[in-house]
């Protein structure tokens, strides 16, 4: 594998325990693994980024894994600053840092764009996930950059978009009747043929790809953390990959603290909020999933009890919200701060409005809130909300 100079292999994320480069799936242990890099060989300081791109997030390639990756100018997405929800939450400063601005309109680009580039690095013919919709159209994208055969299986409630644009881009699909975990229960019964995962967690560069939203954080505040950050939890990538990225950047110096990290998941479908909440890492599977928010409607997240870890040690939250004022939420940043936010953005709006009504965040707090898609992906979802309220 051609990787980059400080890149050093993967770990087990419960032991430490060494692994090789192009190993997935779990660690003997029963647990992800995770890309670990030499700190000491990388330095950010003095200005050492100022000649880099400033237009993909391989302007951090010292802390990611290859060195010659498969790339479509994954992020680089911009922290919007809204004055106007900032008063309305009463906080010092609301910003939006809007991943749906990413090639395939998701945060996800971010960690497929590496996955993917695994795949290739290990000659691999075919590639294959389960996806809530997202994930699926985002790994067809970076499939067909590579020119790999690539198949997702989405289940039936999936956006129309998703299906529609993995076939655009020249993925192969099956629809799956049911939930996500059907869509998972189709991969592994129906696909016939030997596959390379693009899995969250099961590749482990998915999560490492998604640190790079913390890293630009960061940087756009001077080397500086906000107050609060706010991510909707659906497998738990999003959350431990963005808790990942604050610590490499404390590690090296850059940063004095990792900020409060709340994770945002919708009341009908929240097993990472009851682990929580029982004071428990172990995450069990929600029994009856009911929410309108299908990328949050993930019953038995692989990530959960990492995601679970990742916030206290942030010194965060998790919180449970319902789909009425997820949707509320993300249509007001829409008319508000001119920001497209996604349904499952909008759990992440609806967190910090919670949270800044029950006090942990006020007047002198910076909070950043992360839209983790492009409200376009399920504008007939809240069009159908603002139907409801007869507009």
């Amino acid at each position: 594998m051609d990787t980059s100079e400080a890149f050093r292999g993967l770990e087990c994320a419960e032991t430490g325990e060494r692994y090789d480069a192009t190993a997935t799936g779990e660690s003997d242990a029963g647990a992800h693994l995770t890309p670990v890099y030499d700190f000491d060989a990388v330095d950010w300081g003095d200005g050492a980024l100022s000649d880099r791109p400033t237009d993909t997030m391989w302007r951090y390639a010292d802390l990611l894994p290859f060195a010659s990756p498969l790339t479509a100018d994954e992020g680089a997405t911009p922290l919007v600053e809204s004055a106007a929800l900032a008063d309305e939450l009463g906080v010092g400063t609301l910003s939006v840092k809007d991943e749906g601005r990413n090639p395939t309109g998701t945060v996800l680009d971010r960690g497929l764009s590496p996955a993917v580039t695994d795949a290739r690095e290990a000659d691999a013919e075919l590639v294959a996930l389960a996806a809530a919709g997202n994930a699926g159209q985002s790994a067809a994208s970076y499939a067909g950059m590579a020119g790999l055969r690539s198949y997702a299986f989405v289940p039936s409630r999936a956006p129309f978009s998703n299906k529609a644009m993995v076939n655009v881009h020249g993925g192969e699909m099956r629809v799956v009747g049911g939930r996500y975990p059907d869509a998972e229960d189709g991969l592994h019964e129906q696909l016939q043929s030997d596959w390379f995962t693009l899995q969250e967690f099961d590749n482990p560069y998915r999560h490492d790809g998604i640190k790079t939203l913390a890293f630009e954080v960061a940087e756009s505040l001077d080397w500086t953390v906000p107050d609060a950050v706010v991510v909707p939890a659906s497998t738990g990538e999003v959350v431990v990959g963005v808790a990942q990225g604050f610590r490499e950047l404390r590690e090296l110096g850059l940063v004095d603290a990792v900020p409060p990290l709340y994770a945002a998941q919708a009341s009908g479908c929240a097993p990472i909020y009851a682990a929580h909440e029982r004071g428990e890492r172990d995450v069990e599977a929600w029994a009856n999933p009911d929410t309108i928010v299908g990328e949050l409607e993930i019953p038995d997240p692989k990530g959960g009890a990492a995601a679970v870890q990742a916030v206290e040690e942030a010194g965060g939250d998790v919180l449970a919200v319902d789909d009425d004022d997820i949707l509320e939420s993300a249509v007001v940043a829409a008319q508000t701060a001119g920001v497209e936010v996604g349904t499952a953005g909008g759990a992440a709006m609806a967190a910090a409005w919670r949270l800044a009504e029950e006090g942990v965040v006020d007047e002198t707090d910076h909070v950043v809130v992360v839209n983790t898609e492009s409200g376009t992906k399920t504008a007939d979802i809240l069009r159908s909300h603002l139907m409801g309220q007869g507009i």
